[in-house]
């Protein structure tokens, strides 16, 4: 008999995991394949981390939460996981995204360097921005290294005494007031609550409670690239970055280890009919294209395509989160619709995670994820 079963042990999942048995909880984290993998959202090495929020100054705390948690984890793995490489958001002046960015650095007494496209191109020689765009740049920002990790809450939560069931899949679901019944394949998994961190897959899950949310899993890409004056684009020389534009939104990494410079597109994507299936890089025309085109336009003519890659986002109506009991479940959680912006919270997450489940009070309010406000659509 678990203490908490965790369905779906990727990045809010290992997270929750590991501080709920940091805090003498029995867990079970039950997975569809075997963690860290290429079949969910974590995957890839990298994910930005920013504090000043374009998305809203309410994820501010949640960030700064995040980031001290992160340092921490990197004190008790020999696994990298945070680099303070600097975040750079840059895009035409007067946009909405960037003038939240900056509110929330007021707001919170954040570190913020407003700069010029000329001083930016001055910076960082690997820019070619045009005179009309403006940036903010965050020095104490940078990147977590997803796929470490998730390796390293899965080491610790082991070493903690948690039972993985990977490679299971999920048949059916029982639940009372005082005891949810997890059924795999090969057998079943008992326990006093209940967590649902499934990503792409959590609709599969809840159906087996007749409960259905507002997801959308979308298909989407990133690419690495290589350039002929490749030590403009190195760790130390380059910014992580998102470019926030009047239609479409990127992101991307400076090259770690000679990976080469990452670029992936925010918006857009292709809606996945099914969230098991996922058509692979080069399938659409533009996977290729649109951010070798931003690259050409933004950075340097002479950067080259060096690999495609492809992800899930899982999306809700309004891009934010739900964390909340699922209706009618008193000791059912579900966490989901990280919407392409969750990884950097994660560590944040599942500590917040952990106290809701043993009815504790987190670090932070998560009353703006609520289930709630997508009422008319349940």
């Amino acid at each position: 008999m678990y203490d908490v079963i965790i369905i779906g042990a990727g990045s809010m999942g290992m997270a929750a995991g590991y501080y709920l048995t940091e805090a003498g909880q029995k867990v079970a984290l039950i997975d569809a394949f075997d963690p860290p993998h290429e079949s969910g959202s974590h995957h890839g090495g990298t994910r930005l981390i920013r504090h000043a929020y374009g998305e809203g100054g309410n994820y501010v705390p949640l960030a700064l939460h995040a980031q001290k948690l992160w340092e921490v984890l990197d004190e008790k793995t020999e696994e990298r996981i945070f680099a303070k490489t600097g975040v750079l958001n840059f895009g035409p002046k007067g946009n909405t995204f960037l003038e939240t960015v900056e509110q929330s650095a007021k707001e919170y007494y954040l570190p913020l360097e407003v700069m010029t496209a000329e001083e930016i191109n001055a910076r960082w020689p690997g820019f070619q921005l045009d005179s009309e765009s403006i940036g903010y740049f965050e020095k104490t920002s940078g990147v977590v290294f997803s796929e470490n990790a998730v390796r390293t809450y899965r080491a610790l939560a082991e070493k903690n005494g948690a039972d993985l069931y990977t490679n299971s899949y999920v048949q059916a679901i029982e639940t009372t007031t005082d005891r949810v019944t997890v059924k795999l394949e090969n057998g079943e998994v008992a326990g006093e609550k209940l967590l649902i961190t499934a990503g792409k897959g959590t609709n599969q899950v809840t159906k087996l409670l007749d409960i259905t949310l507002p997801l959308t899993p979308v298909r989407k890409t990133f690419s690495w690239f290589t350039a002929a004056e490749e030590a403009n684009y190195e760790e130390g020389a380059f910014p992580g970055w998102g470019h926030i534009g009047e239609e479409s939104t990127y992101y991307g990494f400076p090259s770690i280890d000679g990976t080469g410079l990452k670029i992936g597109r925010h918006d857009s994507g292709q809606p996945l009919v099914d969230p098991g299936e996922l058509d692979p890089f080069g399938a659409y025309p533009e996977d290729e294209q649109e951010t070798l085109h931003f690259a050409h336009e933004h950075f340097s003519k002479d950067i080259e395509l060096k690999e495609g890659r492809v992800c899930t986002y899982t999306n809700t109506p309004d891009e934010d989160f739900i964390i909340d009991y699922l209706p009618g479940h008193a000791n059912v959680v579900v966490a989901c619709g990280f919407s392409g912006h969750g990884f950097k919270f994660a560590s944040g997450i599942g500590d917040c995670l952990a106290n809701i489940l043993m009815e504790k009070e987190s670090a932070v309010s998560l009353g703006s994820f609520r289930l709630s406000r997508f009422d008319e659509s349940l």
